[in-house]
């Protein structure tokens, strides 16, 4: 009985006390004035912060729909036997797809004397058969699109590509059936203007000196085509 009635006093003392607030919140709990309530009902939503981030502008050259291009391209052609001489040729291609293109070329190149001739003062050939004539029809392929940066501020579209086809050989007097293949690099500097630099070897079967062989006739050129 007596320690029911300390506890009773001490309880009464600490509810009593001015610094004990959280004690007689216990006895004591108060609701929030109505007008506390209702400010925190008409609080503005919280602001939502919208980044100003400054976009690169970024200029696509739009090549023409039709996928037709035409153009030039100079460059050199090691002529099997006869030494390595300037070529230049004209090509023409249609793009089926993004990846795929059809294209025809079509060059020339002077071939020079072998050895035989001119350690022995024989002329193999005329003047009209050194002219080494192509053209062929070629199907490509773009296997790694990209881009190539100058400087800080342009970039133009670029693409590795590899290219293959048949065709024919003017040469010696003689037309022969040819194969072509090879791989080159193509930049879209404008939206009607590429660049590209190529290698391709022609290899044809030729017997003009004795004994039929396969020959490998590497042509290596820049050039520039332009989109209608």
């Amino acid at each position: 009985m007596e320690s029911r009635f300390r506890i009773f006093l001490l309880t009464v003392v600490l509810a009593t006390l001015p610094g004990c607030a959280t004690v007689r919140g216990w006895f004591h709990h108060k609701p929030a004035p109505a007008s506390a309530q209702a400010e925190d009902d008409n609080a503005p939503p919280p602001r939502v912060v919208d980044p100003e981030v400054a976009r690169r502008k970024i200029t696509v050259p739009k090549v023409r729909s039709r996928n037709v291009e035409v153009g030039l391209n100079y460059g050199v052609l090691s002529i099997e036997d006869f030494g390595t001489h300037p070529q230049y040729g004209v090509t023409a291609a249609y793009h089926i797809t993004e990846d795929f293109f059809f294209r025809a070329e079509a060059g020339r190149a002077t071939a020079g004397e072998t050895s035989f001739e001119t350690l022995s003062g024989t002329q193999l050939l005329t003047g009209s058969e050194r002219h080494f004539t192509y053209y062929d029809l070629s199907l490509g392929y773009n296997f790694l699109p990209g881009e190539a940066f100058i400087g800080r501020g342009r970039a133009m579209t670029s693409a590795f590509y590899i290219i293959g086809g048949i065709g024919g050989v003017d040469f010696a007097g003689d037309t022969k059936f040819s194969v072509n293949f090879g791989a080159g690099y193509r930049v879209v500097p404008t939206d009607w203007l590429t660049v590209f630099i190529e290698v391709q070897d022609r290899t044809f079967q030729s017997n003009l000196l004795g004994s039929d062989k396969l020959t490998n006739n590497i042509e290596a050129a820049i050039g520039t085509t332009v989109f209608f």
